[in-house]
């Protein structure tokens, strides 16, 4: 079954489809960024021997980490300057959202106190990435503020989904199965931030 998954994310171009596809993502969070880098993380479990040696040359387990937080992180960045050059017209269309100004002035308050792991739990969130950072950028927070946060946002996330296909791979077999598990954990992690993000401010 793997030869499927390890078809997909075999080669090293891999690399380059997954930073693509995670630094797109904060303008169109409906790209399946997360789940490109489990797959591929499954790869590279089958390739280490846990999961057993195939024909196909996989992806190694730190560049693709490396190489979706990066991408995770230029993304943010790009959002935020766009969103810091927006002026009115952006400013106006935070106002009419009343989800987009209360995310906005909890994230002044966070970044202020240094309390930026909402930076962090939101990168897990669907779409809390893209309203962090253009509304980090539209209320001209200081980037040394918000940059070291997303750095961390960017690591964790990439860490956490490669972990997740991985050690998916190894304990249930590199299959389609594994792969759908570690997903459904990933979403699982991002309803739970979500639900965090609703019920109280992150100090």
């Amino acid at each position: 079954m793997f030869e499927s998954v390890g078809s997909l994310a075999a080669g090293p171009w891999i690399y380059a489809v997954v930073a693509v596809s995670v630094l797109l993502d904060v303008f169109l969070p409906v790209l399946p960024s997360g789940v490109l880098v489990i797959t591929a993380g499954t790869a590279a479990a089958a390739g280490s021997g846990a999961a057993g040696q195939v024909p196909h040359e996989v992806p190694d387990i730190l560049a693709l980490i490396l190489s979706a937080a990066t991408a995770s992180v230029l993304g943010d960045l790009v959002a935020y300057r766009l969103a810091w050059r927006g002026g009115e017209r952006l400013d106006r269309a935070i106002a009419r959202s009343r989800r987009l100004t209360t995310a906005q002035e909890r994230l002044g308050d966070a970044l202020t106190r240094g309390g930026g792991a909402l930076v962090v739990l939101a990168r897990f969130a669907p779409a809390g990435r893209s309203v962090v950072s253009f509304c980090a950028g539209a209320a001209h927070r200081r980037v040394r503020d918000f940059l070291p946060w997303s750095a961390l946002a960017g690591l964790s996330w990439a860490a956490y989904s490669v972990a997740l296909g991985y050690y998916g791979a190894q304990w249930l077999g590199a299959t389609w199965l594994a792969t759908g598990v570690s997903v459904a954990a990933l979403f699982g992690a991002g309803a739970a931030a979500a639900f965090l993000m609703r019920r109280r401010p992150v100090s």
